[in-house]
């Protein structure tokens, strides 16, 4: 416990110094710094009586430096470059207008994928009573030669 303290109390000393050598990591990383340092405070039962760790770490945010602002050049203005006359642009492409698929609705593809599934669904059904199945032939196997077949 006592090994433990020290730690918590080298590690505060430590974070105590990062505000002024580093304020941008310590405005990064107020939550680690001022959580180490609440804990060392705590440990040392250094805090006012009855203040929450949400309390400290206001306070503590408030006194970390505020990182300097990051700015940047000003792009220089390059004067316009005279582009060369264009020959004349090939007809544009017509588009073919699809129809609007409404939500919900499958696309004729789909439809399409649907209308042979329940058709092989049928015959499969009709197969495996009739008992003209290969043997150990599974749905996926039938449905897989099936939808080929009918494609």
């Amino acid at each position: 416990m006592t090994h433990h303290i020290m730690k918590l109390a080298v590690a505060a000393a430590m974070l105590a110094g990062i505000g002024t050598a580093a304020p941008a990591f310590a405005a990064d990383n107020a939550m680690k710094v001022c959580g180490a340092k609440y804990q060392a405070a705590k440990t040392a039962k250094t805090l006012p009586a009855g203040q929450t760790w949400n309390q400290y770490l206001a306070q503590c945010r408030a006194s970390l430096p505020k990182p300097a602002a990051v700015t940047t050049p000003a792009k220089p203005v390059v004067a316009a470059a005279v582009k060369p006359a264009v020959a004349a642009k090939p007809a544009a492409r017509v588009a073919v207008a699809k129809p609007p698929k409404t939500p919900g609705q499958p696309s004729p593809a789909q439809a399409a994928m649907y209308a042979r599934e329940r058709q092989c669904g049928a015959q499969y059904r009709a197969d495996k009573a009739a008992g003209k199945l290969p043997a150990g032939q599974t749905w996926p196997q039938y449905w897989s030669a099936c939808n080929k077949r009918m494609k």
